[in-house]
């Protein structure tokens, strides 16, 4: 287990530049194993989920050399259609495989059930829904998801809610079966559009990513053998542009889109943060006294304020005049960070679904625990802004979603150092 410590009251100043997208990377390497050649994928994060996984795709018996930030992707010398180990059930994204193998062999696939942050339970009845209209049986026993078919035919799928998840699973599994498949409801998120981009390079008929219709034209063949830049990673960007909100200061945050920004670029110019757009750059600026004003927020799937800089804004909302709010409406159990920021003094009342958070407070330092990829980052910015050293321990689960976290926040004048525990 190792630790950030966090000298706060630095302003932040300068450029940080956003790494390729978390997401769109795990859906576009699992995507990549349906492949019949050989491709190029650039921009991928140096990050844990993202090497756990290449190993697992190793696993396979595929071939894949991440080196600079691009990976070299050999499918054709897969030889199972089994991923049960322990590093399947570590990360959430592990669960593609199941659409990849099953669009691969067109008869069978397993897969352990996933695991990644504990915030919420993650149903996989949709994905069963959806495999099972493509003709296929799904089977859950001993922590393992097994789906089998004779062949895989297009079919109309309506999902009865919204899911990430299932969109791309089941886009990616279409993506060979016979005839046309059509998703009703299906997510529209930016790394959703990302991986049916990247499939359409590759040789895919995929039409309608980023609505809420999605068509799939399989086509028995995909050679691959061509190279794909994954886009920019919209999370991470919106937690640079939080941190300078919180603690201060003046940072353009560069490599982004900023079109996937707008739900909180709206937010924080509400709040009274000065906000900049680029052409692929947003400038965020907070100086001065000026204070912050209360808001209130409510989590969506997109265009919808994402779930994920949820707790990020919760400890901004610290710093604002007044009471805000905080609506969480994708996940059940999302507000676990909230006794760790009562610890630092924020005054936040939650209830049901909804947290209430009383400010101005000046946050002061404490001991606190990551307890899960955003959260933890959450607790970063909370550093950042509070009097006196602040801990944030096992931040490997930070480091499973940021890509050199510590050094680009150096570079931005922060006082923070990664320490390994003993």
């Amino acid at each position: 287990m190792s630790s950030y410590f966090i000298d706060g009251g630095s302003p932040l100043y300068g450029d940080v530049v956003v790494s390729g997208s978390k997401n769109a990377a795990l859906g576009i390497i699992a995507g990549a194993m349906l492949l019949d050649g050989p491709c190029q994928i650039e921009n991928v994060p140096d990050i844990s989920d993202v090497l756990k996984i290449i190993d697992i795709c190793r696993d396979l018996g595929a071939r894949l050399e991440l080196e600079n930030g691009v990976l070299h992707v050999d499918p054709t010398s897969i030889n199972t259609t089994t991923a049960v180990s322990q590093r399947v059930r570590d990360i959430r994204a592990s669960y593609y495989l199941l659409g990849a193998l099953l669009g691969r062999s067109q008869h069978e696939a397993k897969v352990a059930l996933p695991g990644g942050c504990n915030f919420g339970t993650r149903p996989i009845d949709q994905h069963v829904k959806g495999f099972e209209a493509l003709g296929a049986e799904a089977t859950i026993s001993y922590g393992n998801i097994e789906v089998r078919a004779s062949r895989l035919v297009g079919d109309h799928i309506y999902f009865d809610k919204t899911s990430v998840g299932a969109t791309i699973n089941l886009m990616i599994a279409a993506a060979k079966a016979e005839g046309t498949t059509t998703i009703v409801n299906a997510a529209r998120e930016p790394h959703i559009v990302d991986v049916a981009n990247f499939l359409n390079t590759m040789g895919a008929r995929i039409r309608g990513a980023g609505t809420d219709v999605i068509r799939i034209t399989g086509v028995p063949v995909l050679p691959g053998r061509a190279s794909y830049p994954i886009i920019p990673d919209q999370i991470e960007a919106g937690t640079y542009m939080i941190a300078v909100a919180a603690a201060r200061g003046d940072v353009t945050v560069r490599n982004l889109i900023p079109k996937h920004m707008e739900p909180l670029s709206i937010k924080l110019e509400e709040m009274g943060v000065g906000i900049e757009v680029g052409e692929d750059s947003i400038r965020v600026r907070r100086n001065g006294t000026r204070p912050l004003r209360a808001t209130a927020f409510k989590t969506m799937p997109y265009p919808g304020f994402p779930t994920d800089l949820q707790p990020q804004s919760t400890v901004l909302l610290c710093h604002a005049h007044g009471t805000s709010t905080m609506h969480e409406t994708v996940w059940d159990n999302r507000f676990q960070y909230v006794d760790d920021l009562k610890m630092m003094g924020a005054q936040i009342e939650v209830r049901d679904h909804i947290a209430m958070i009383k400010g101005p407070t000046q946050l002061t330092a404490a001991r606190i625990e990551a307890r899960d990829l955003r959260a933890g980052a959450a607790l970063v910015i909370a550093g950042l802004a509070a009097l006196g050293r602040t801990e944030v321990f096992s931040v490997e689960l930070i480091e499973r979603g940021y890509e050199h976290f510590v050094d680009k926040l150096q570079q931005l004048g922060a006082s923070i150092v990664r320490s390994e525990s003993c």
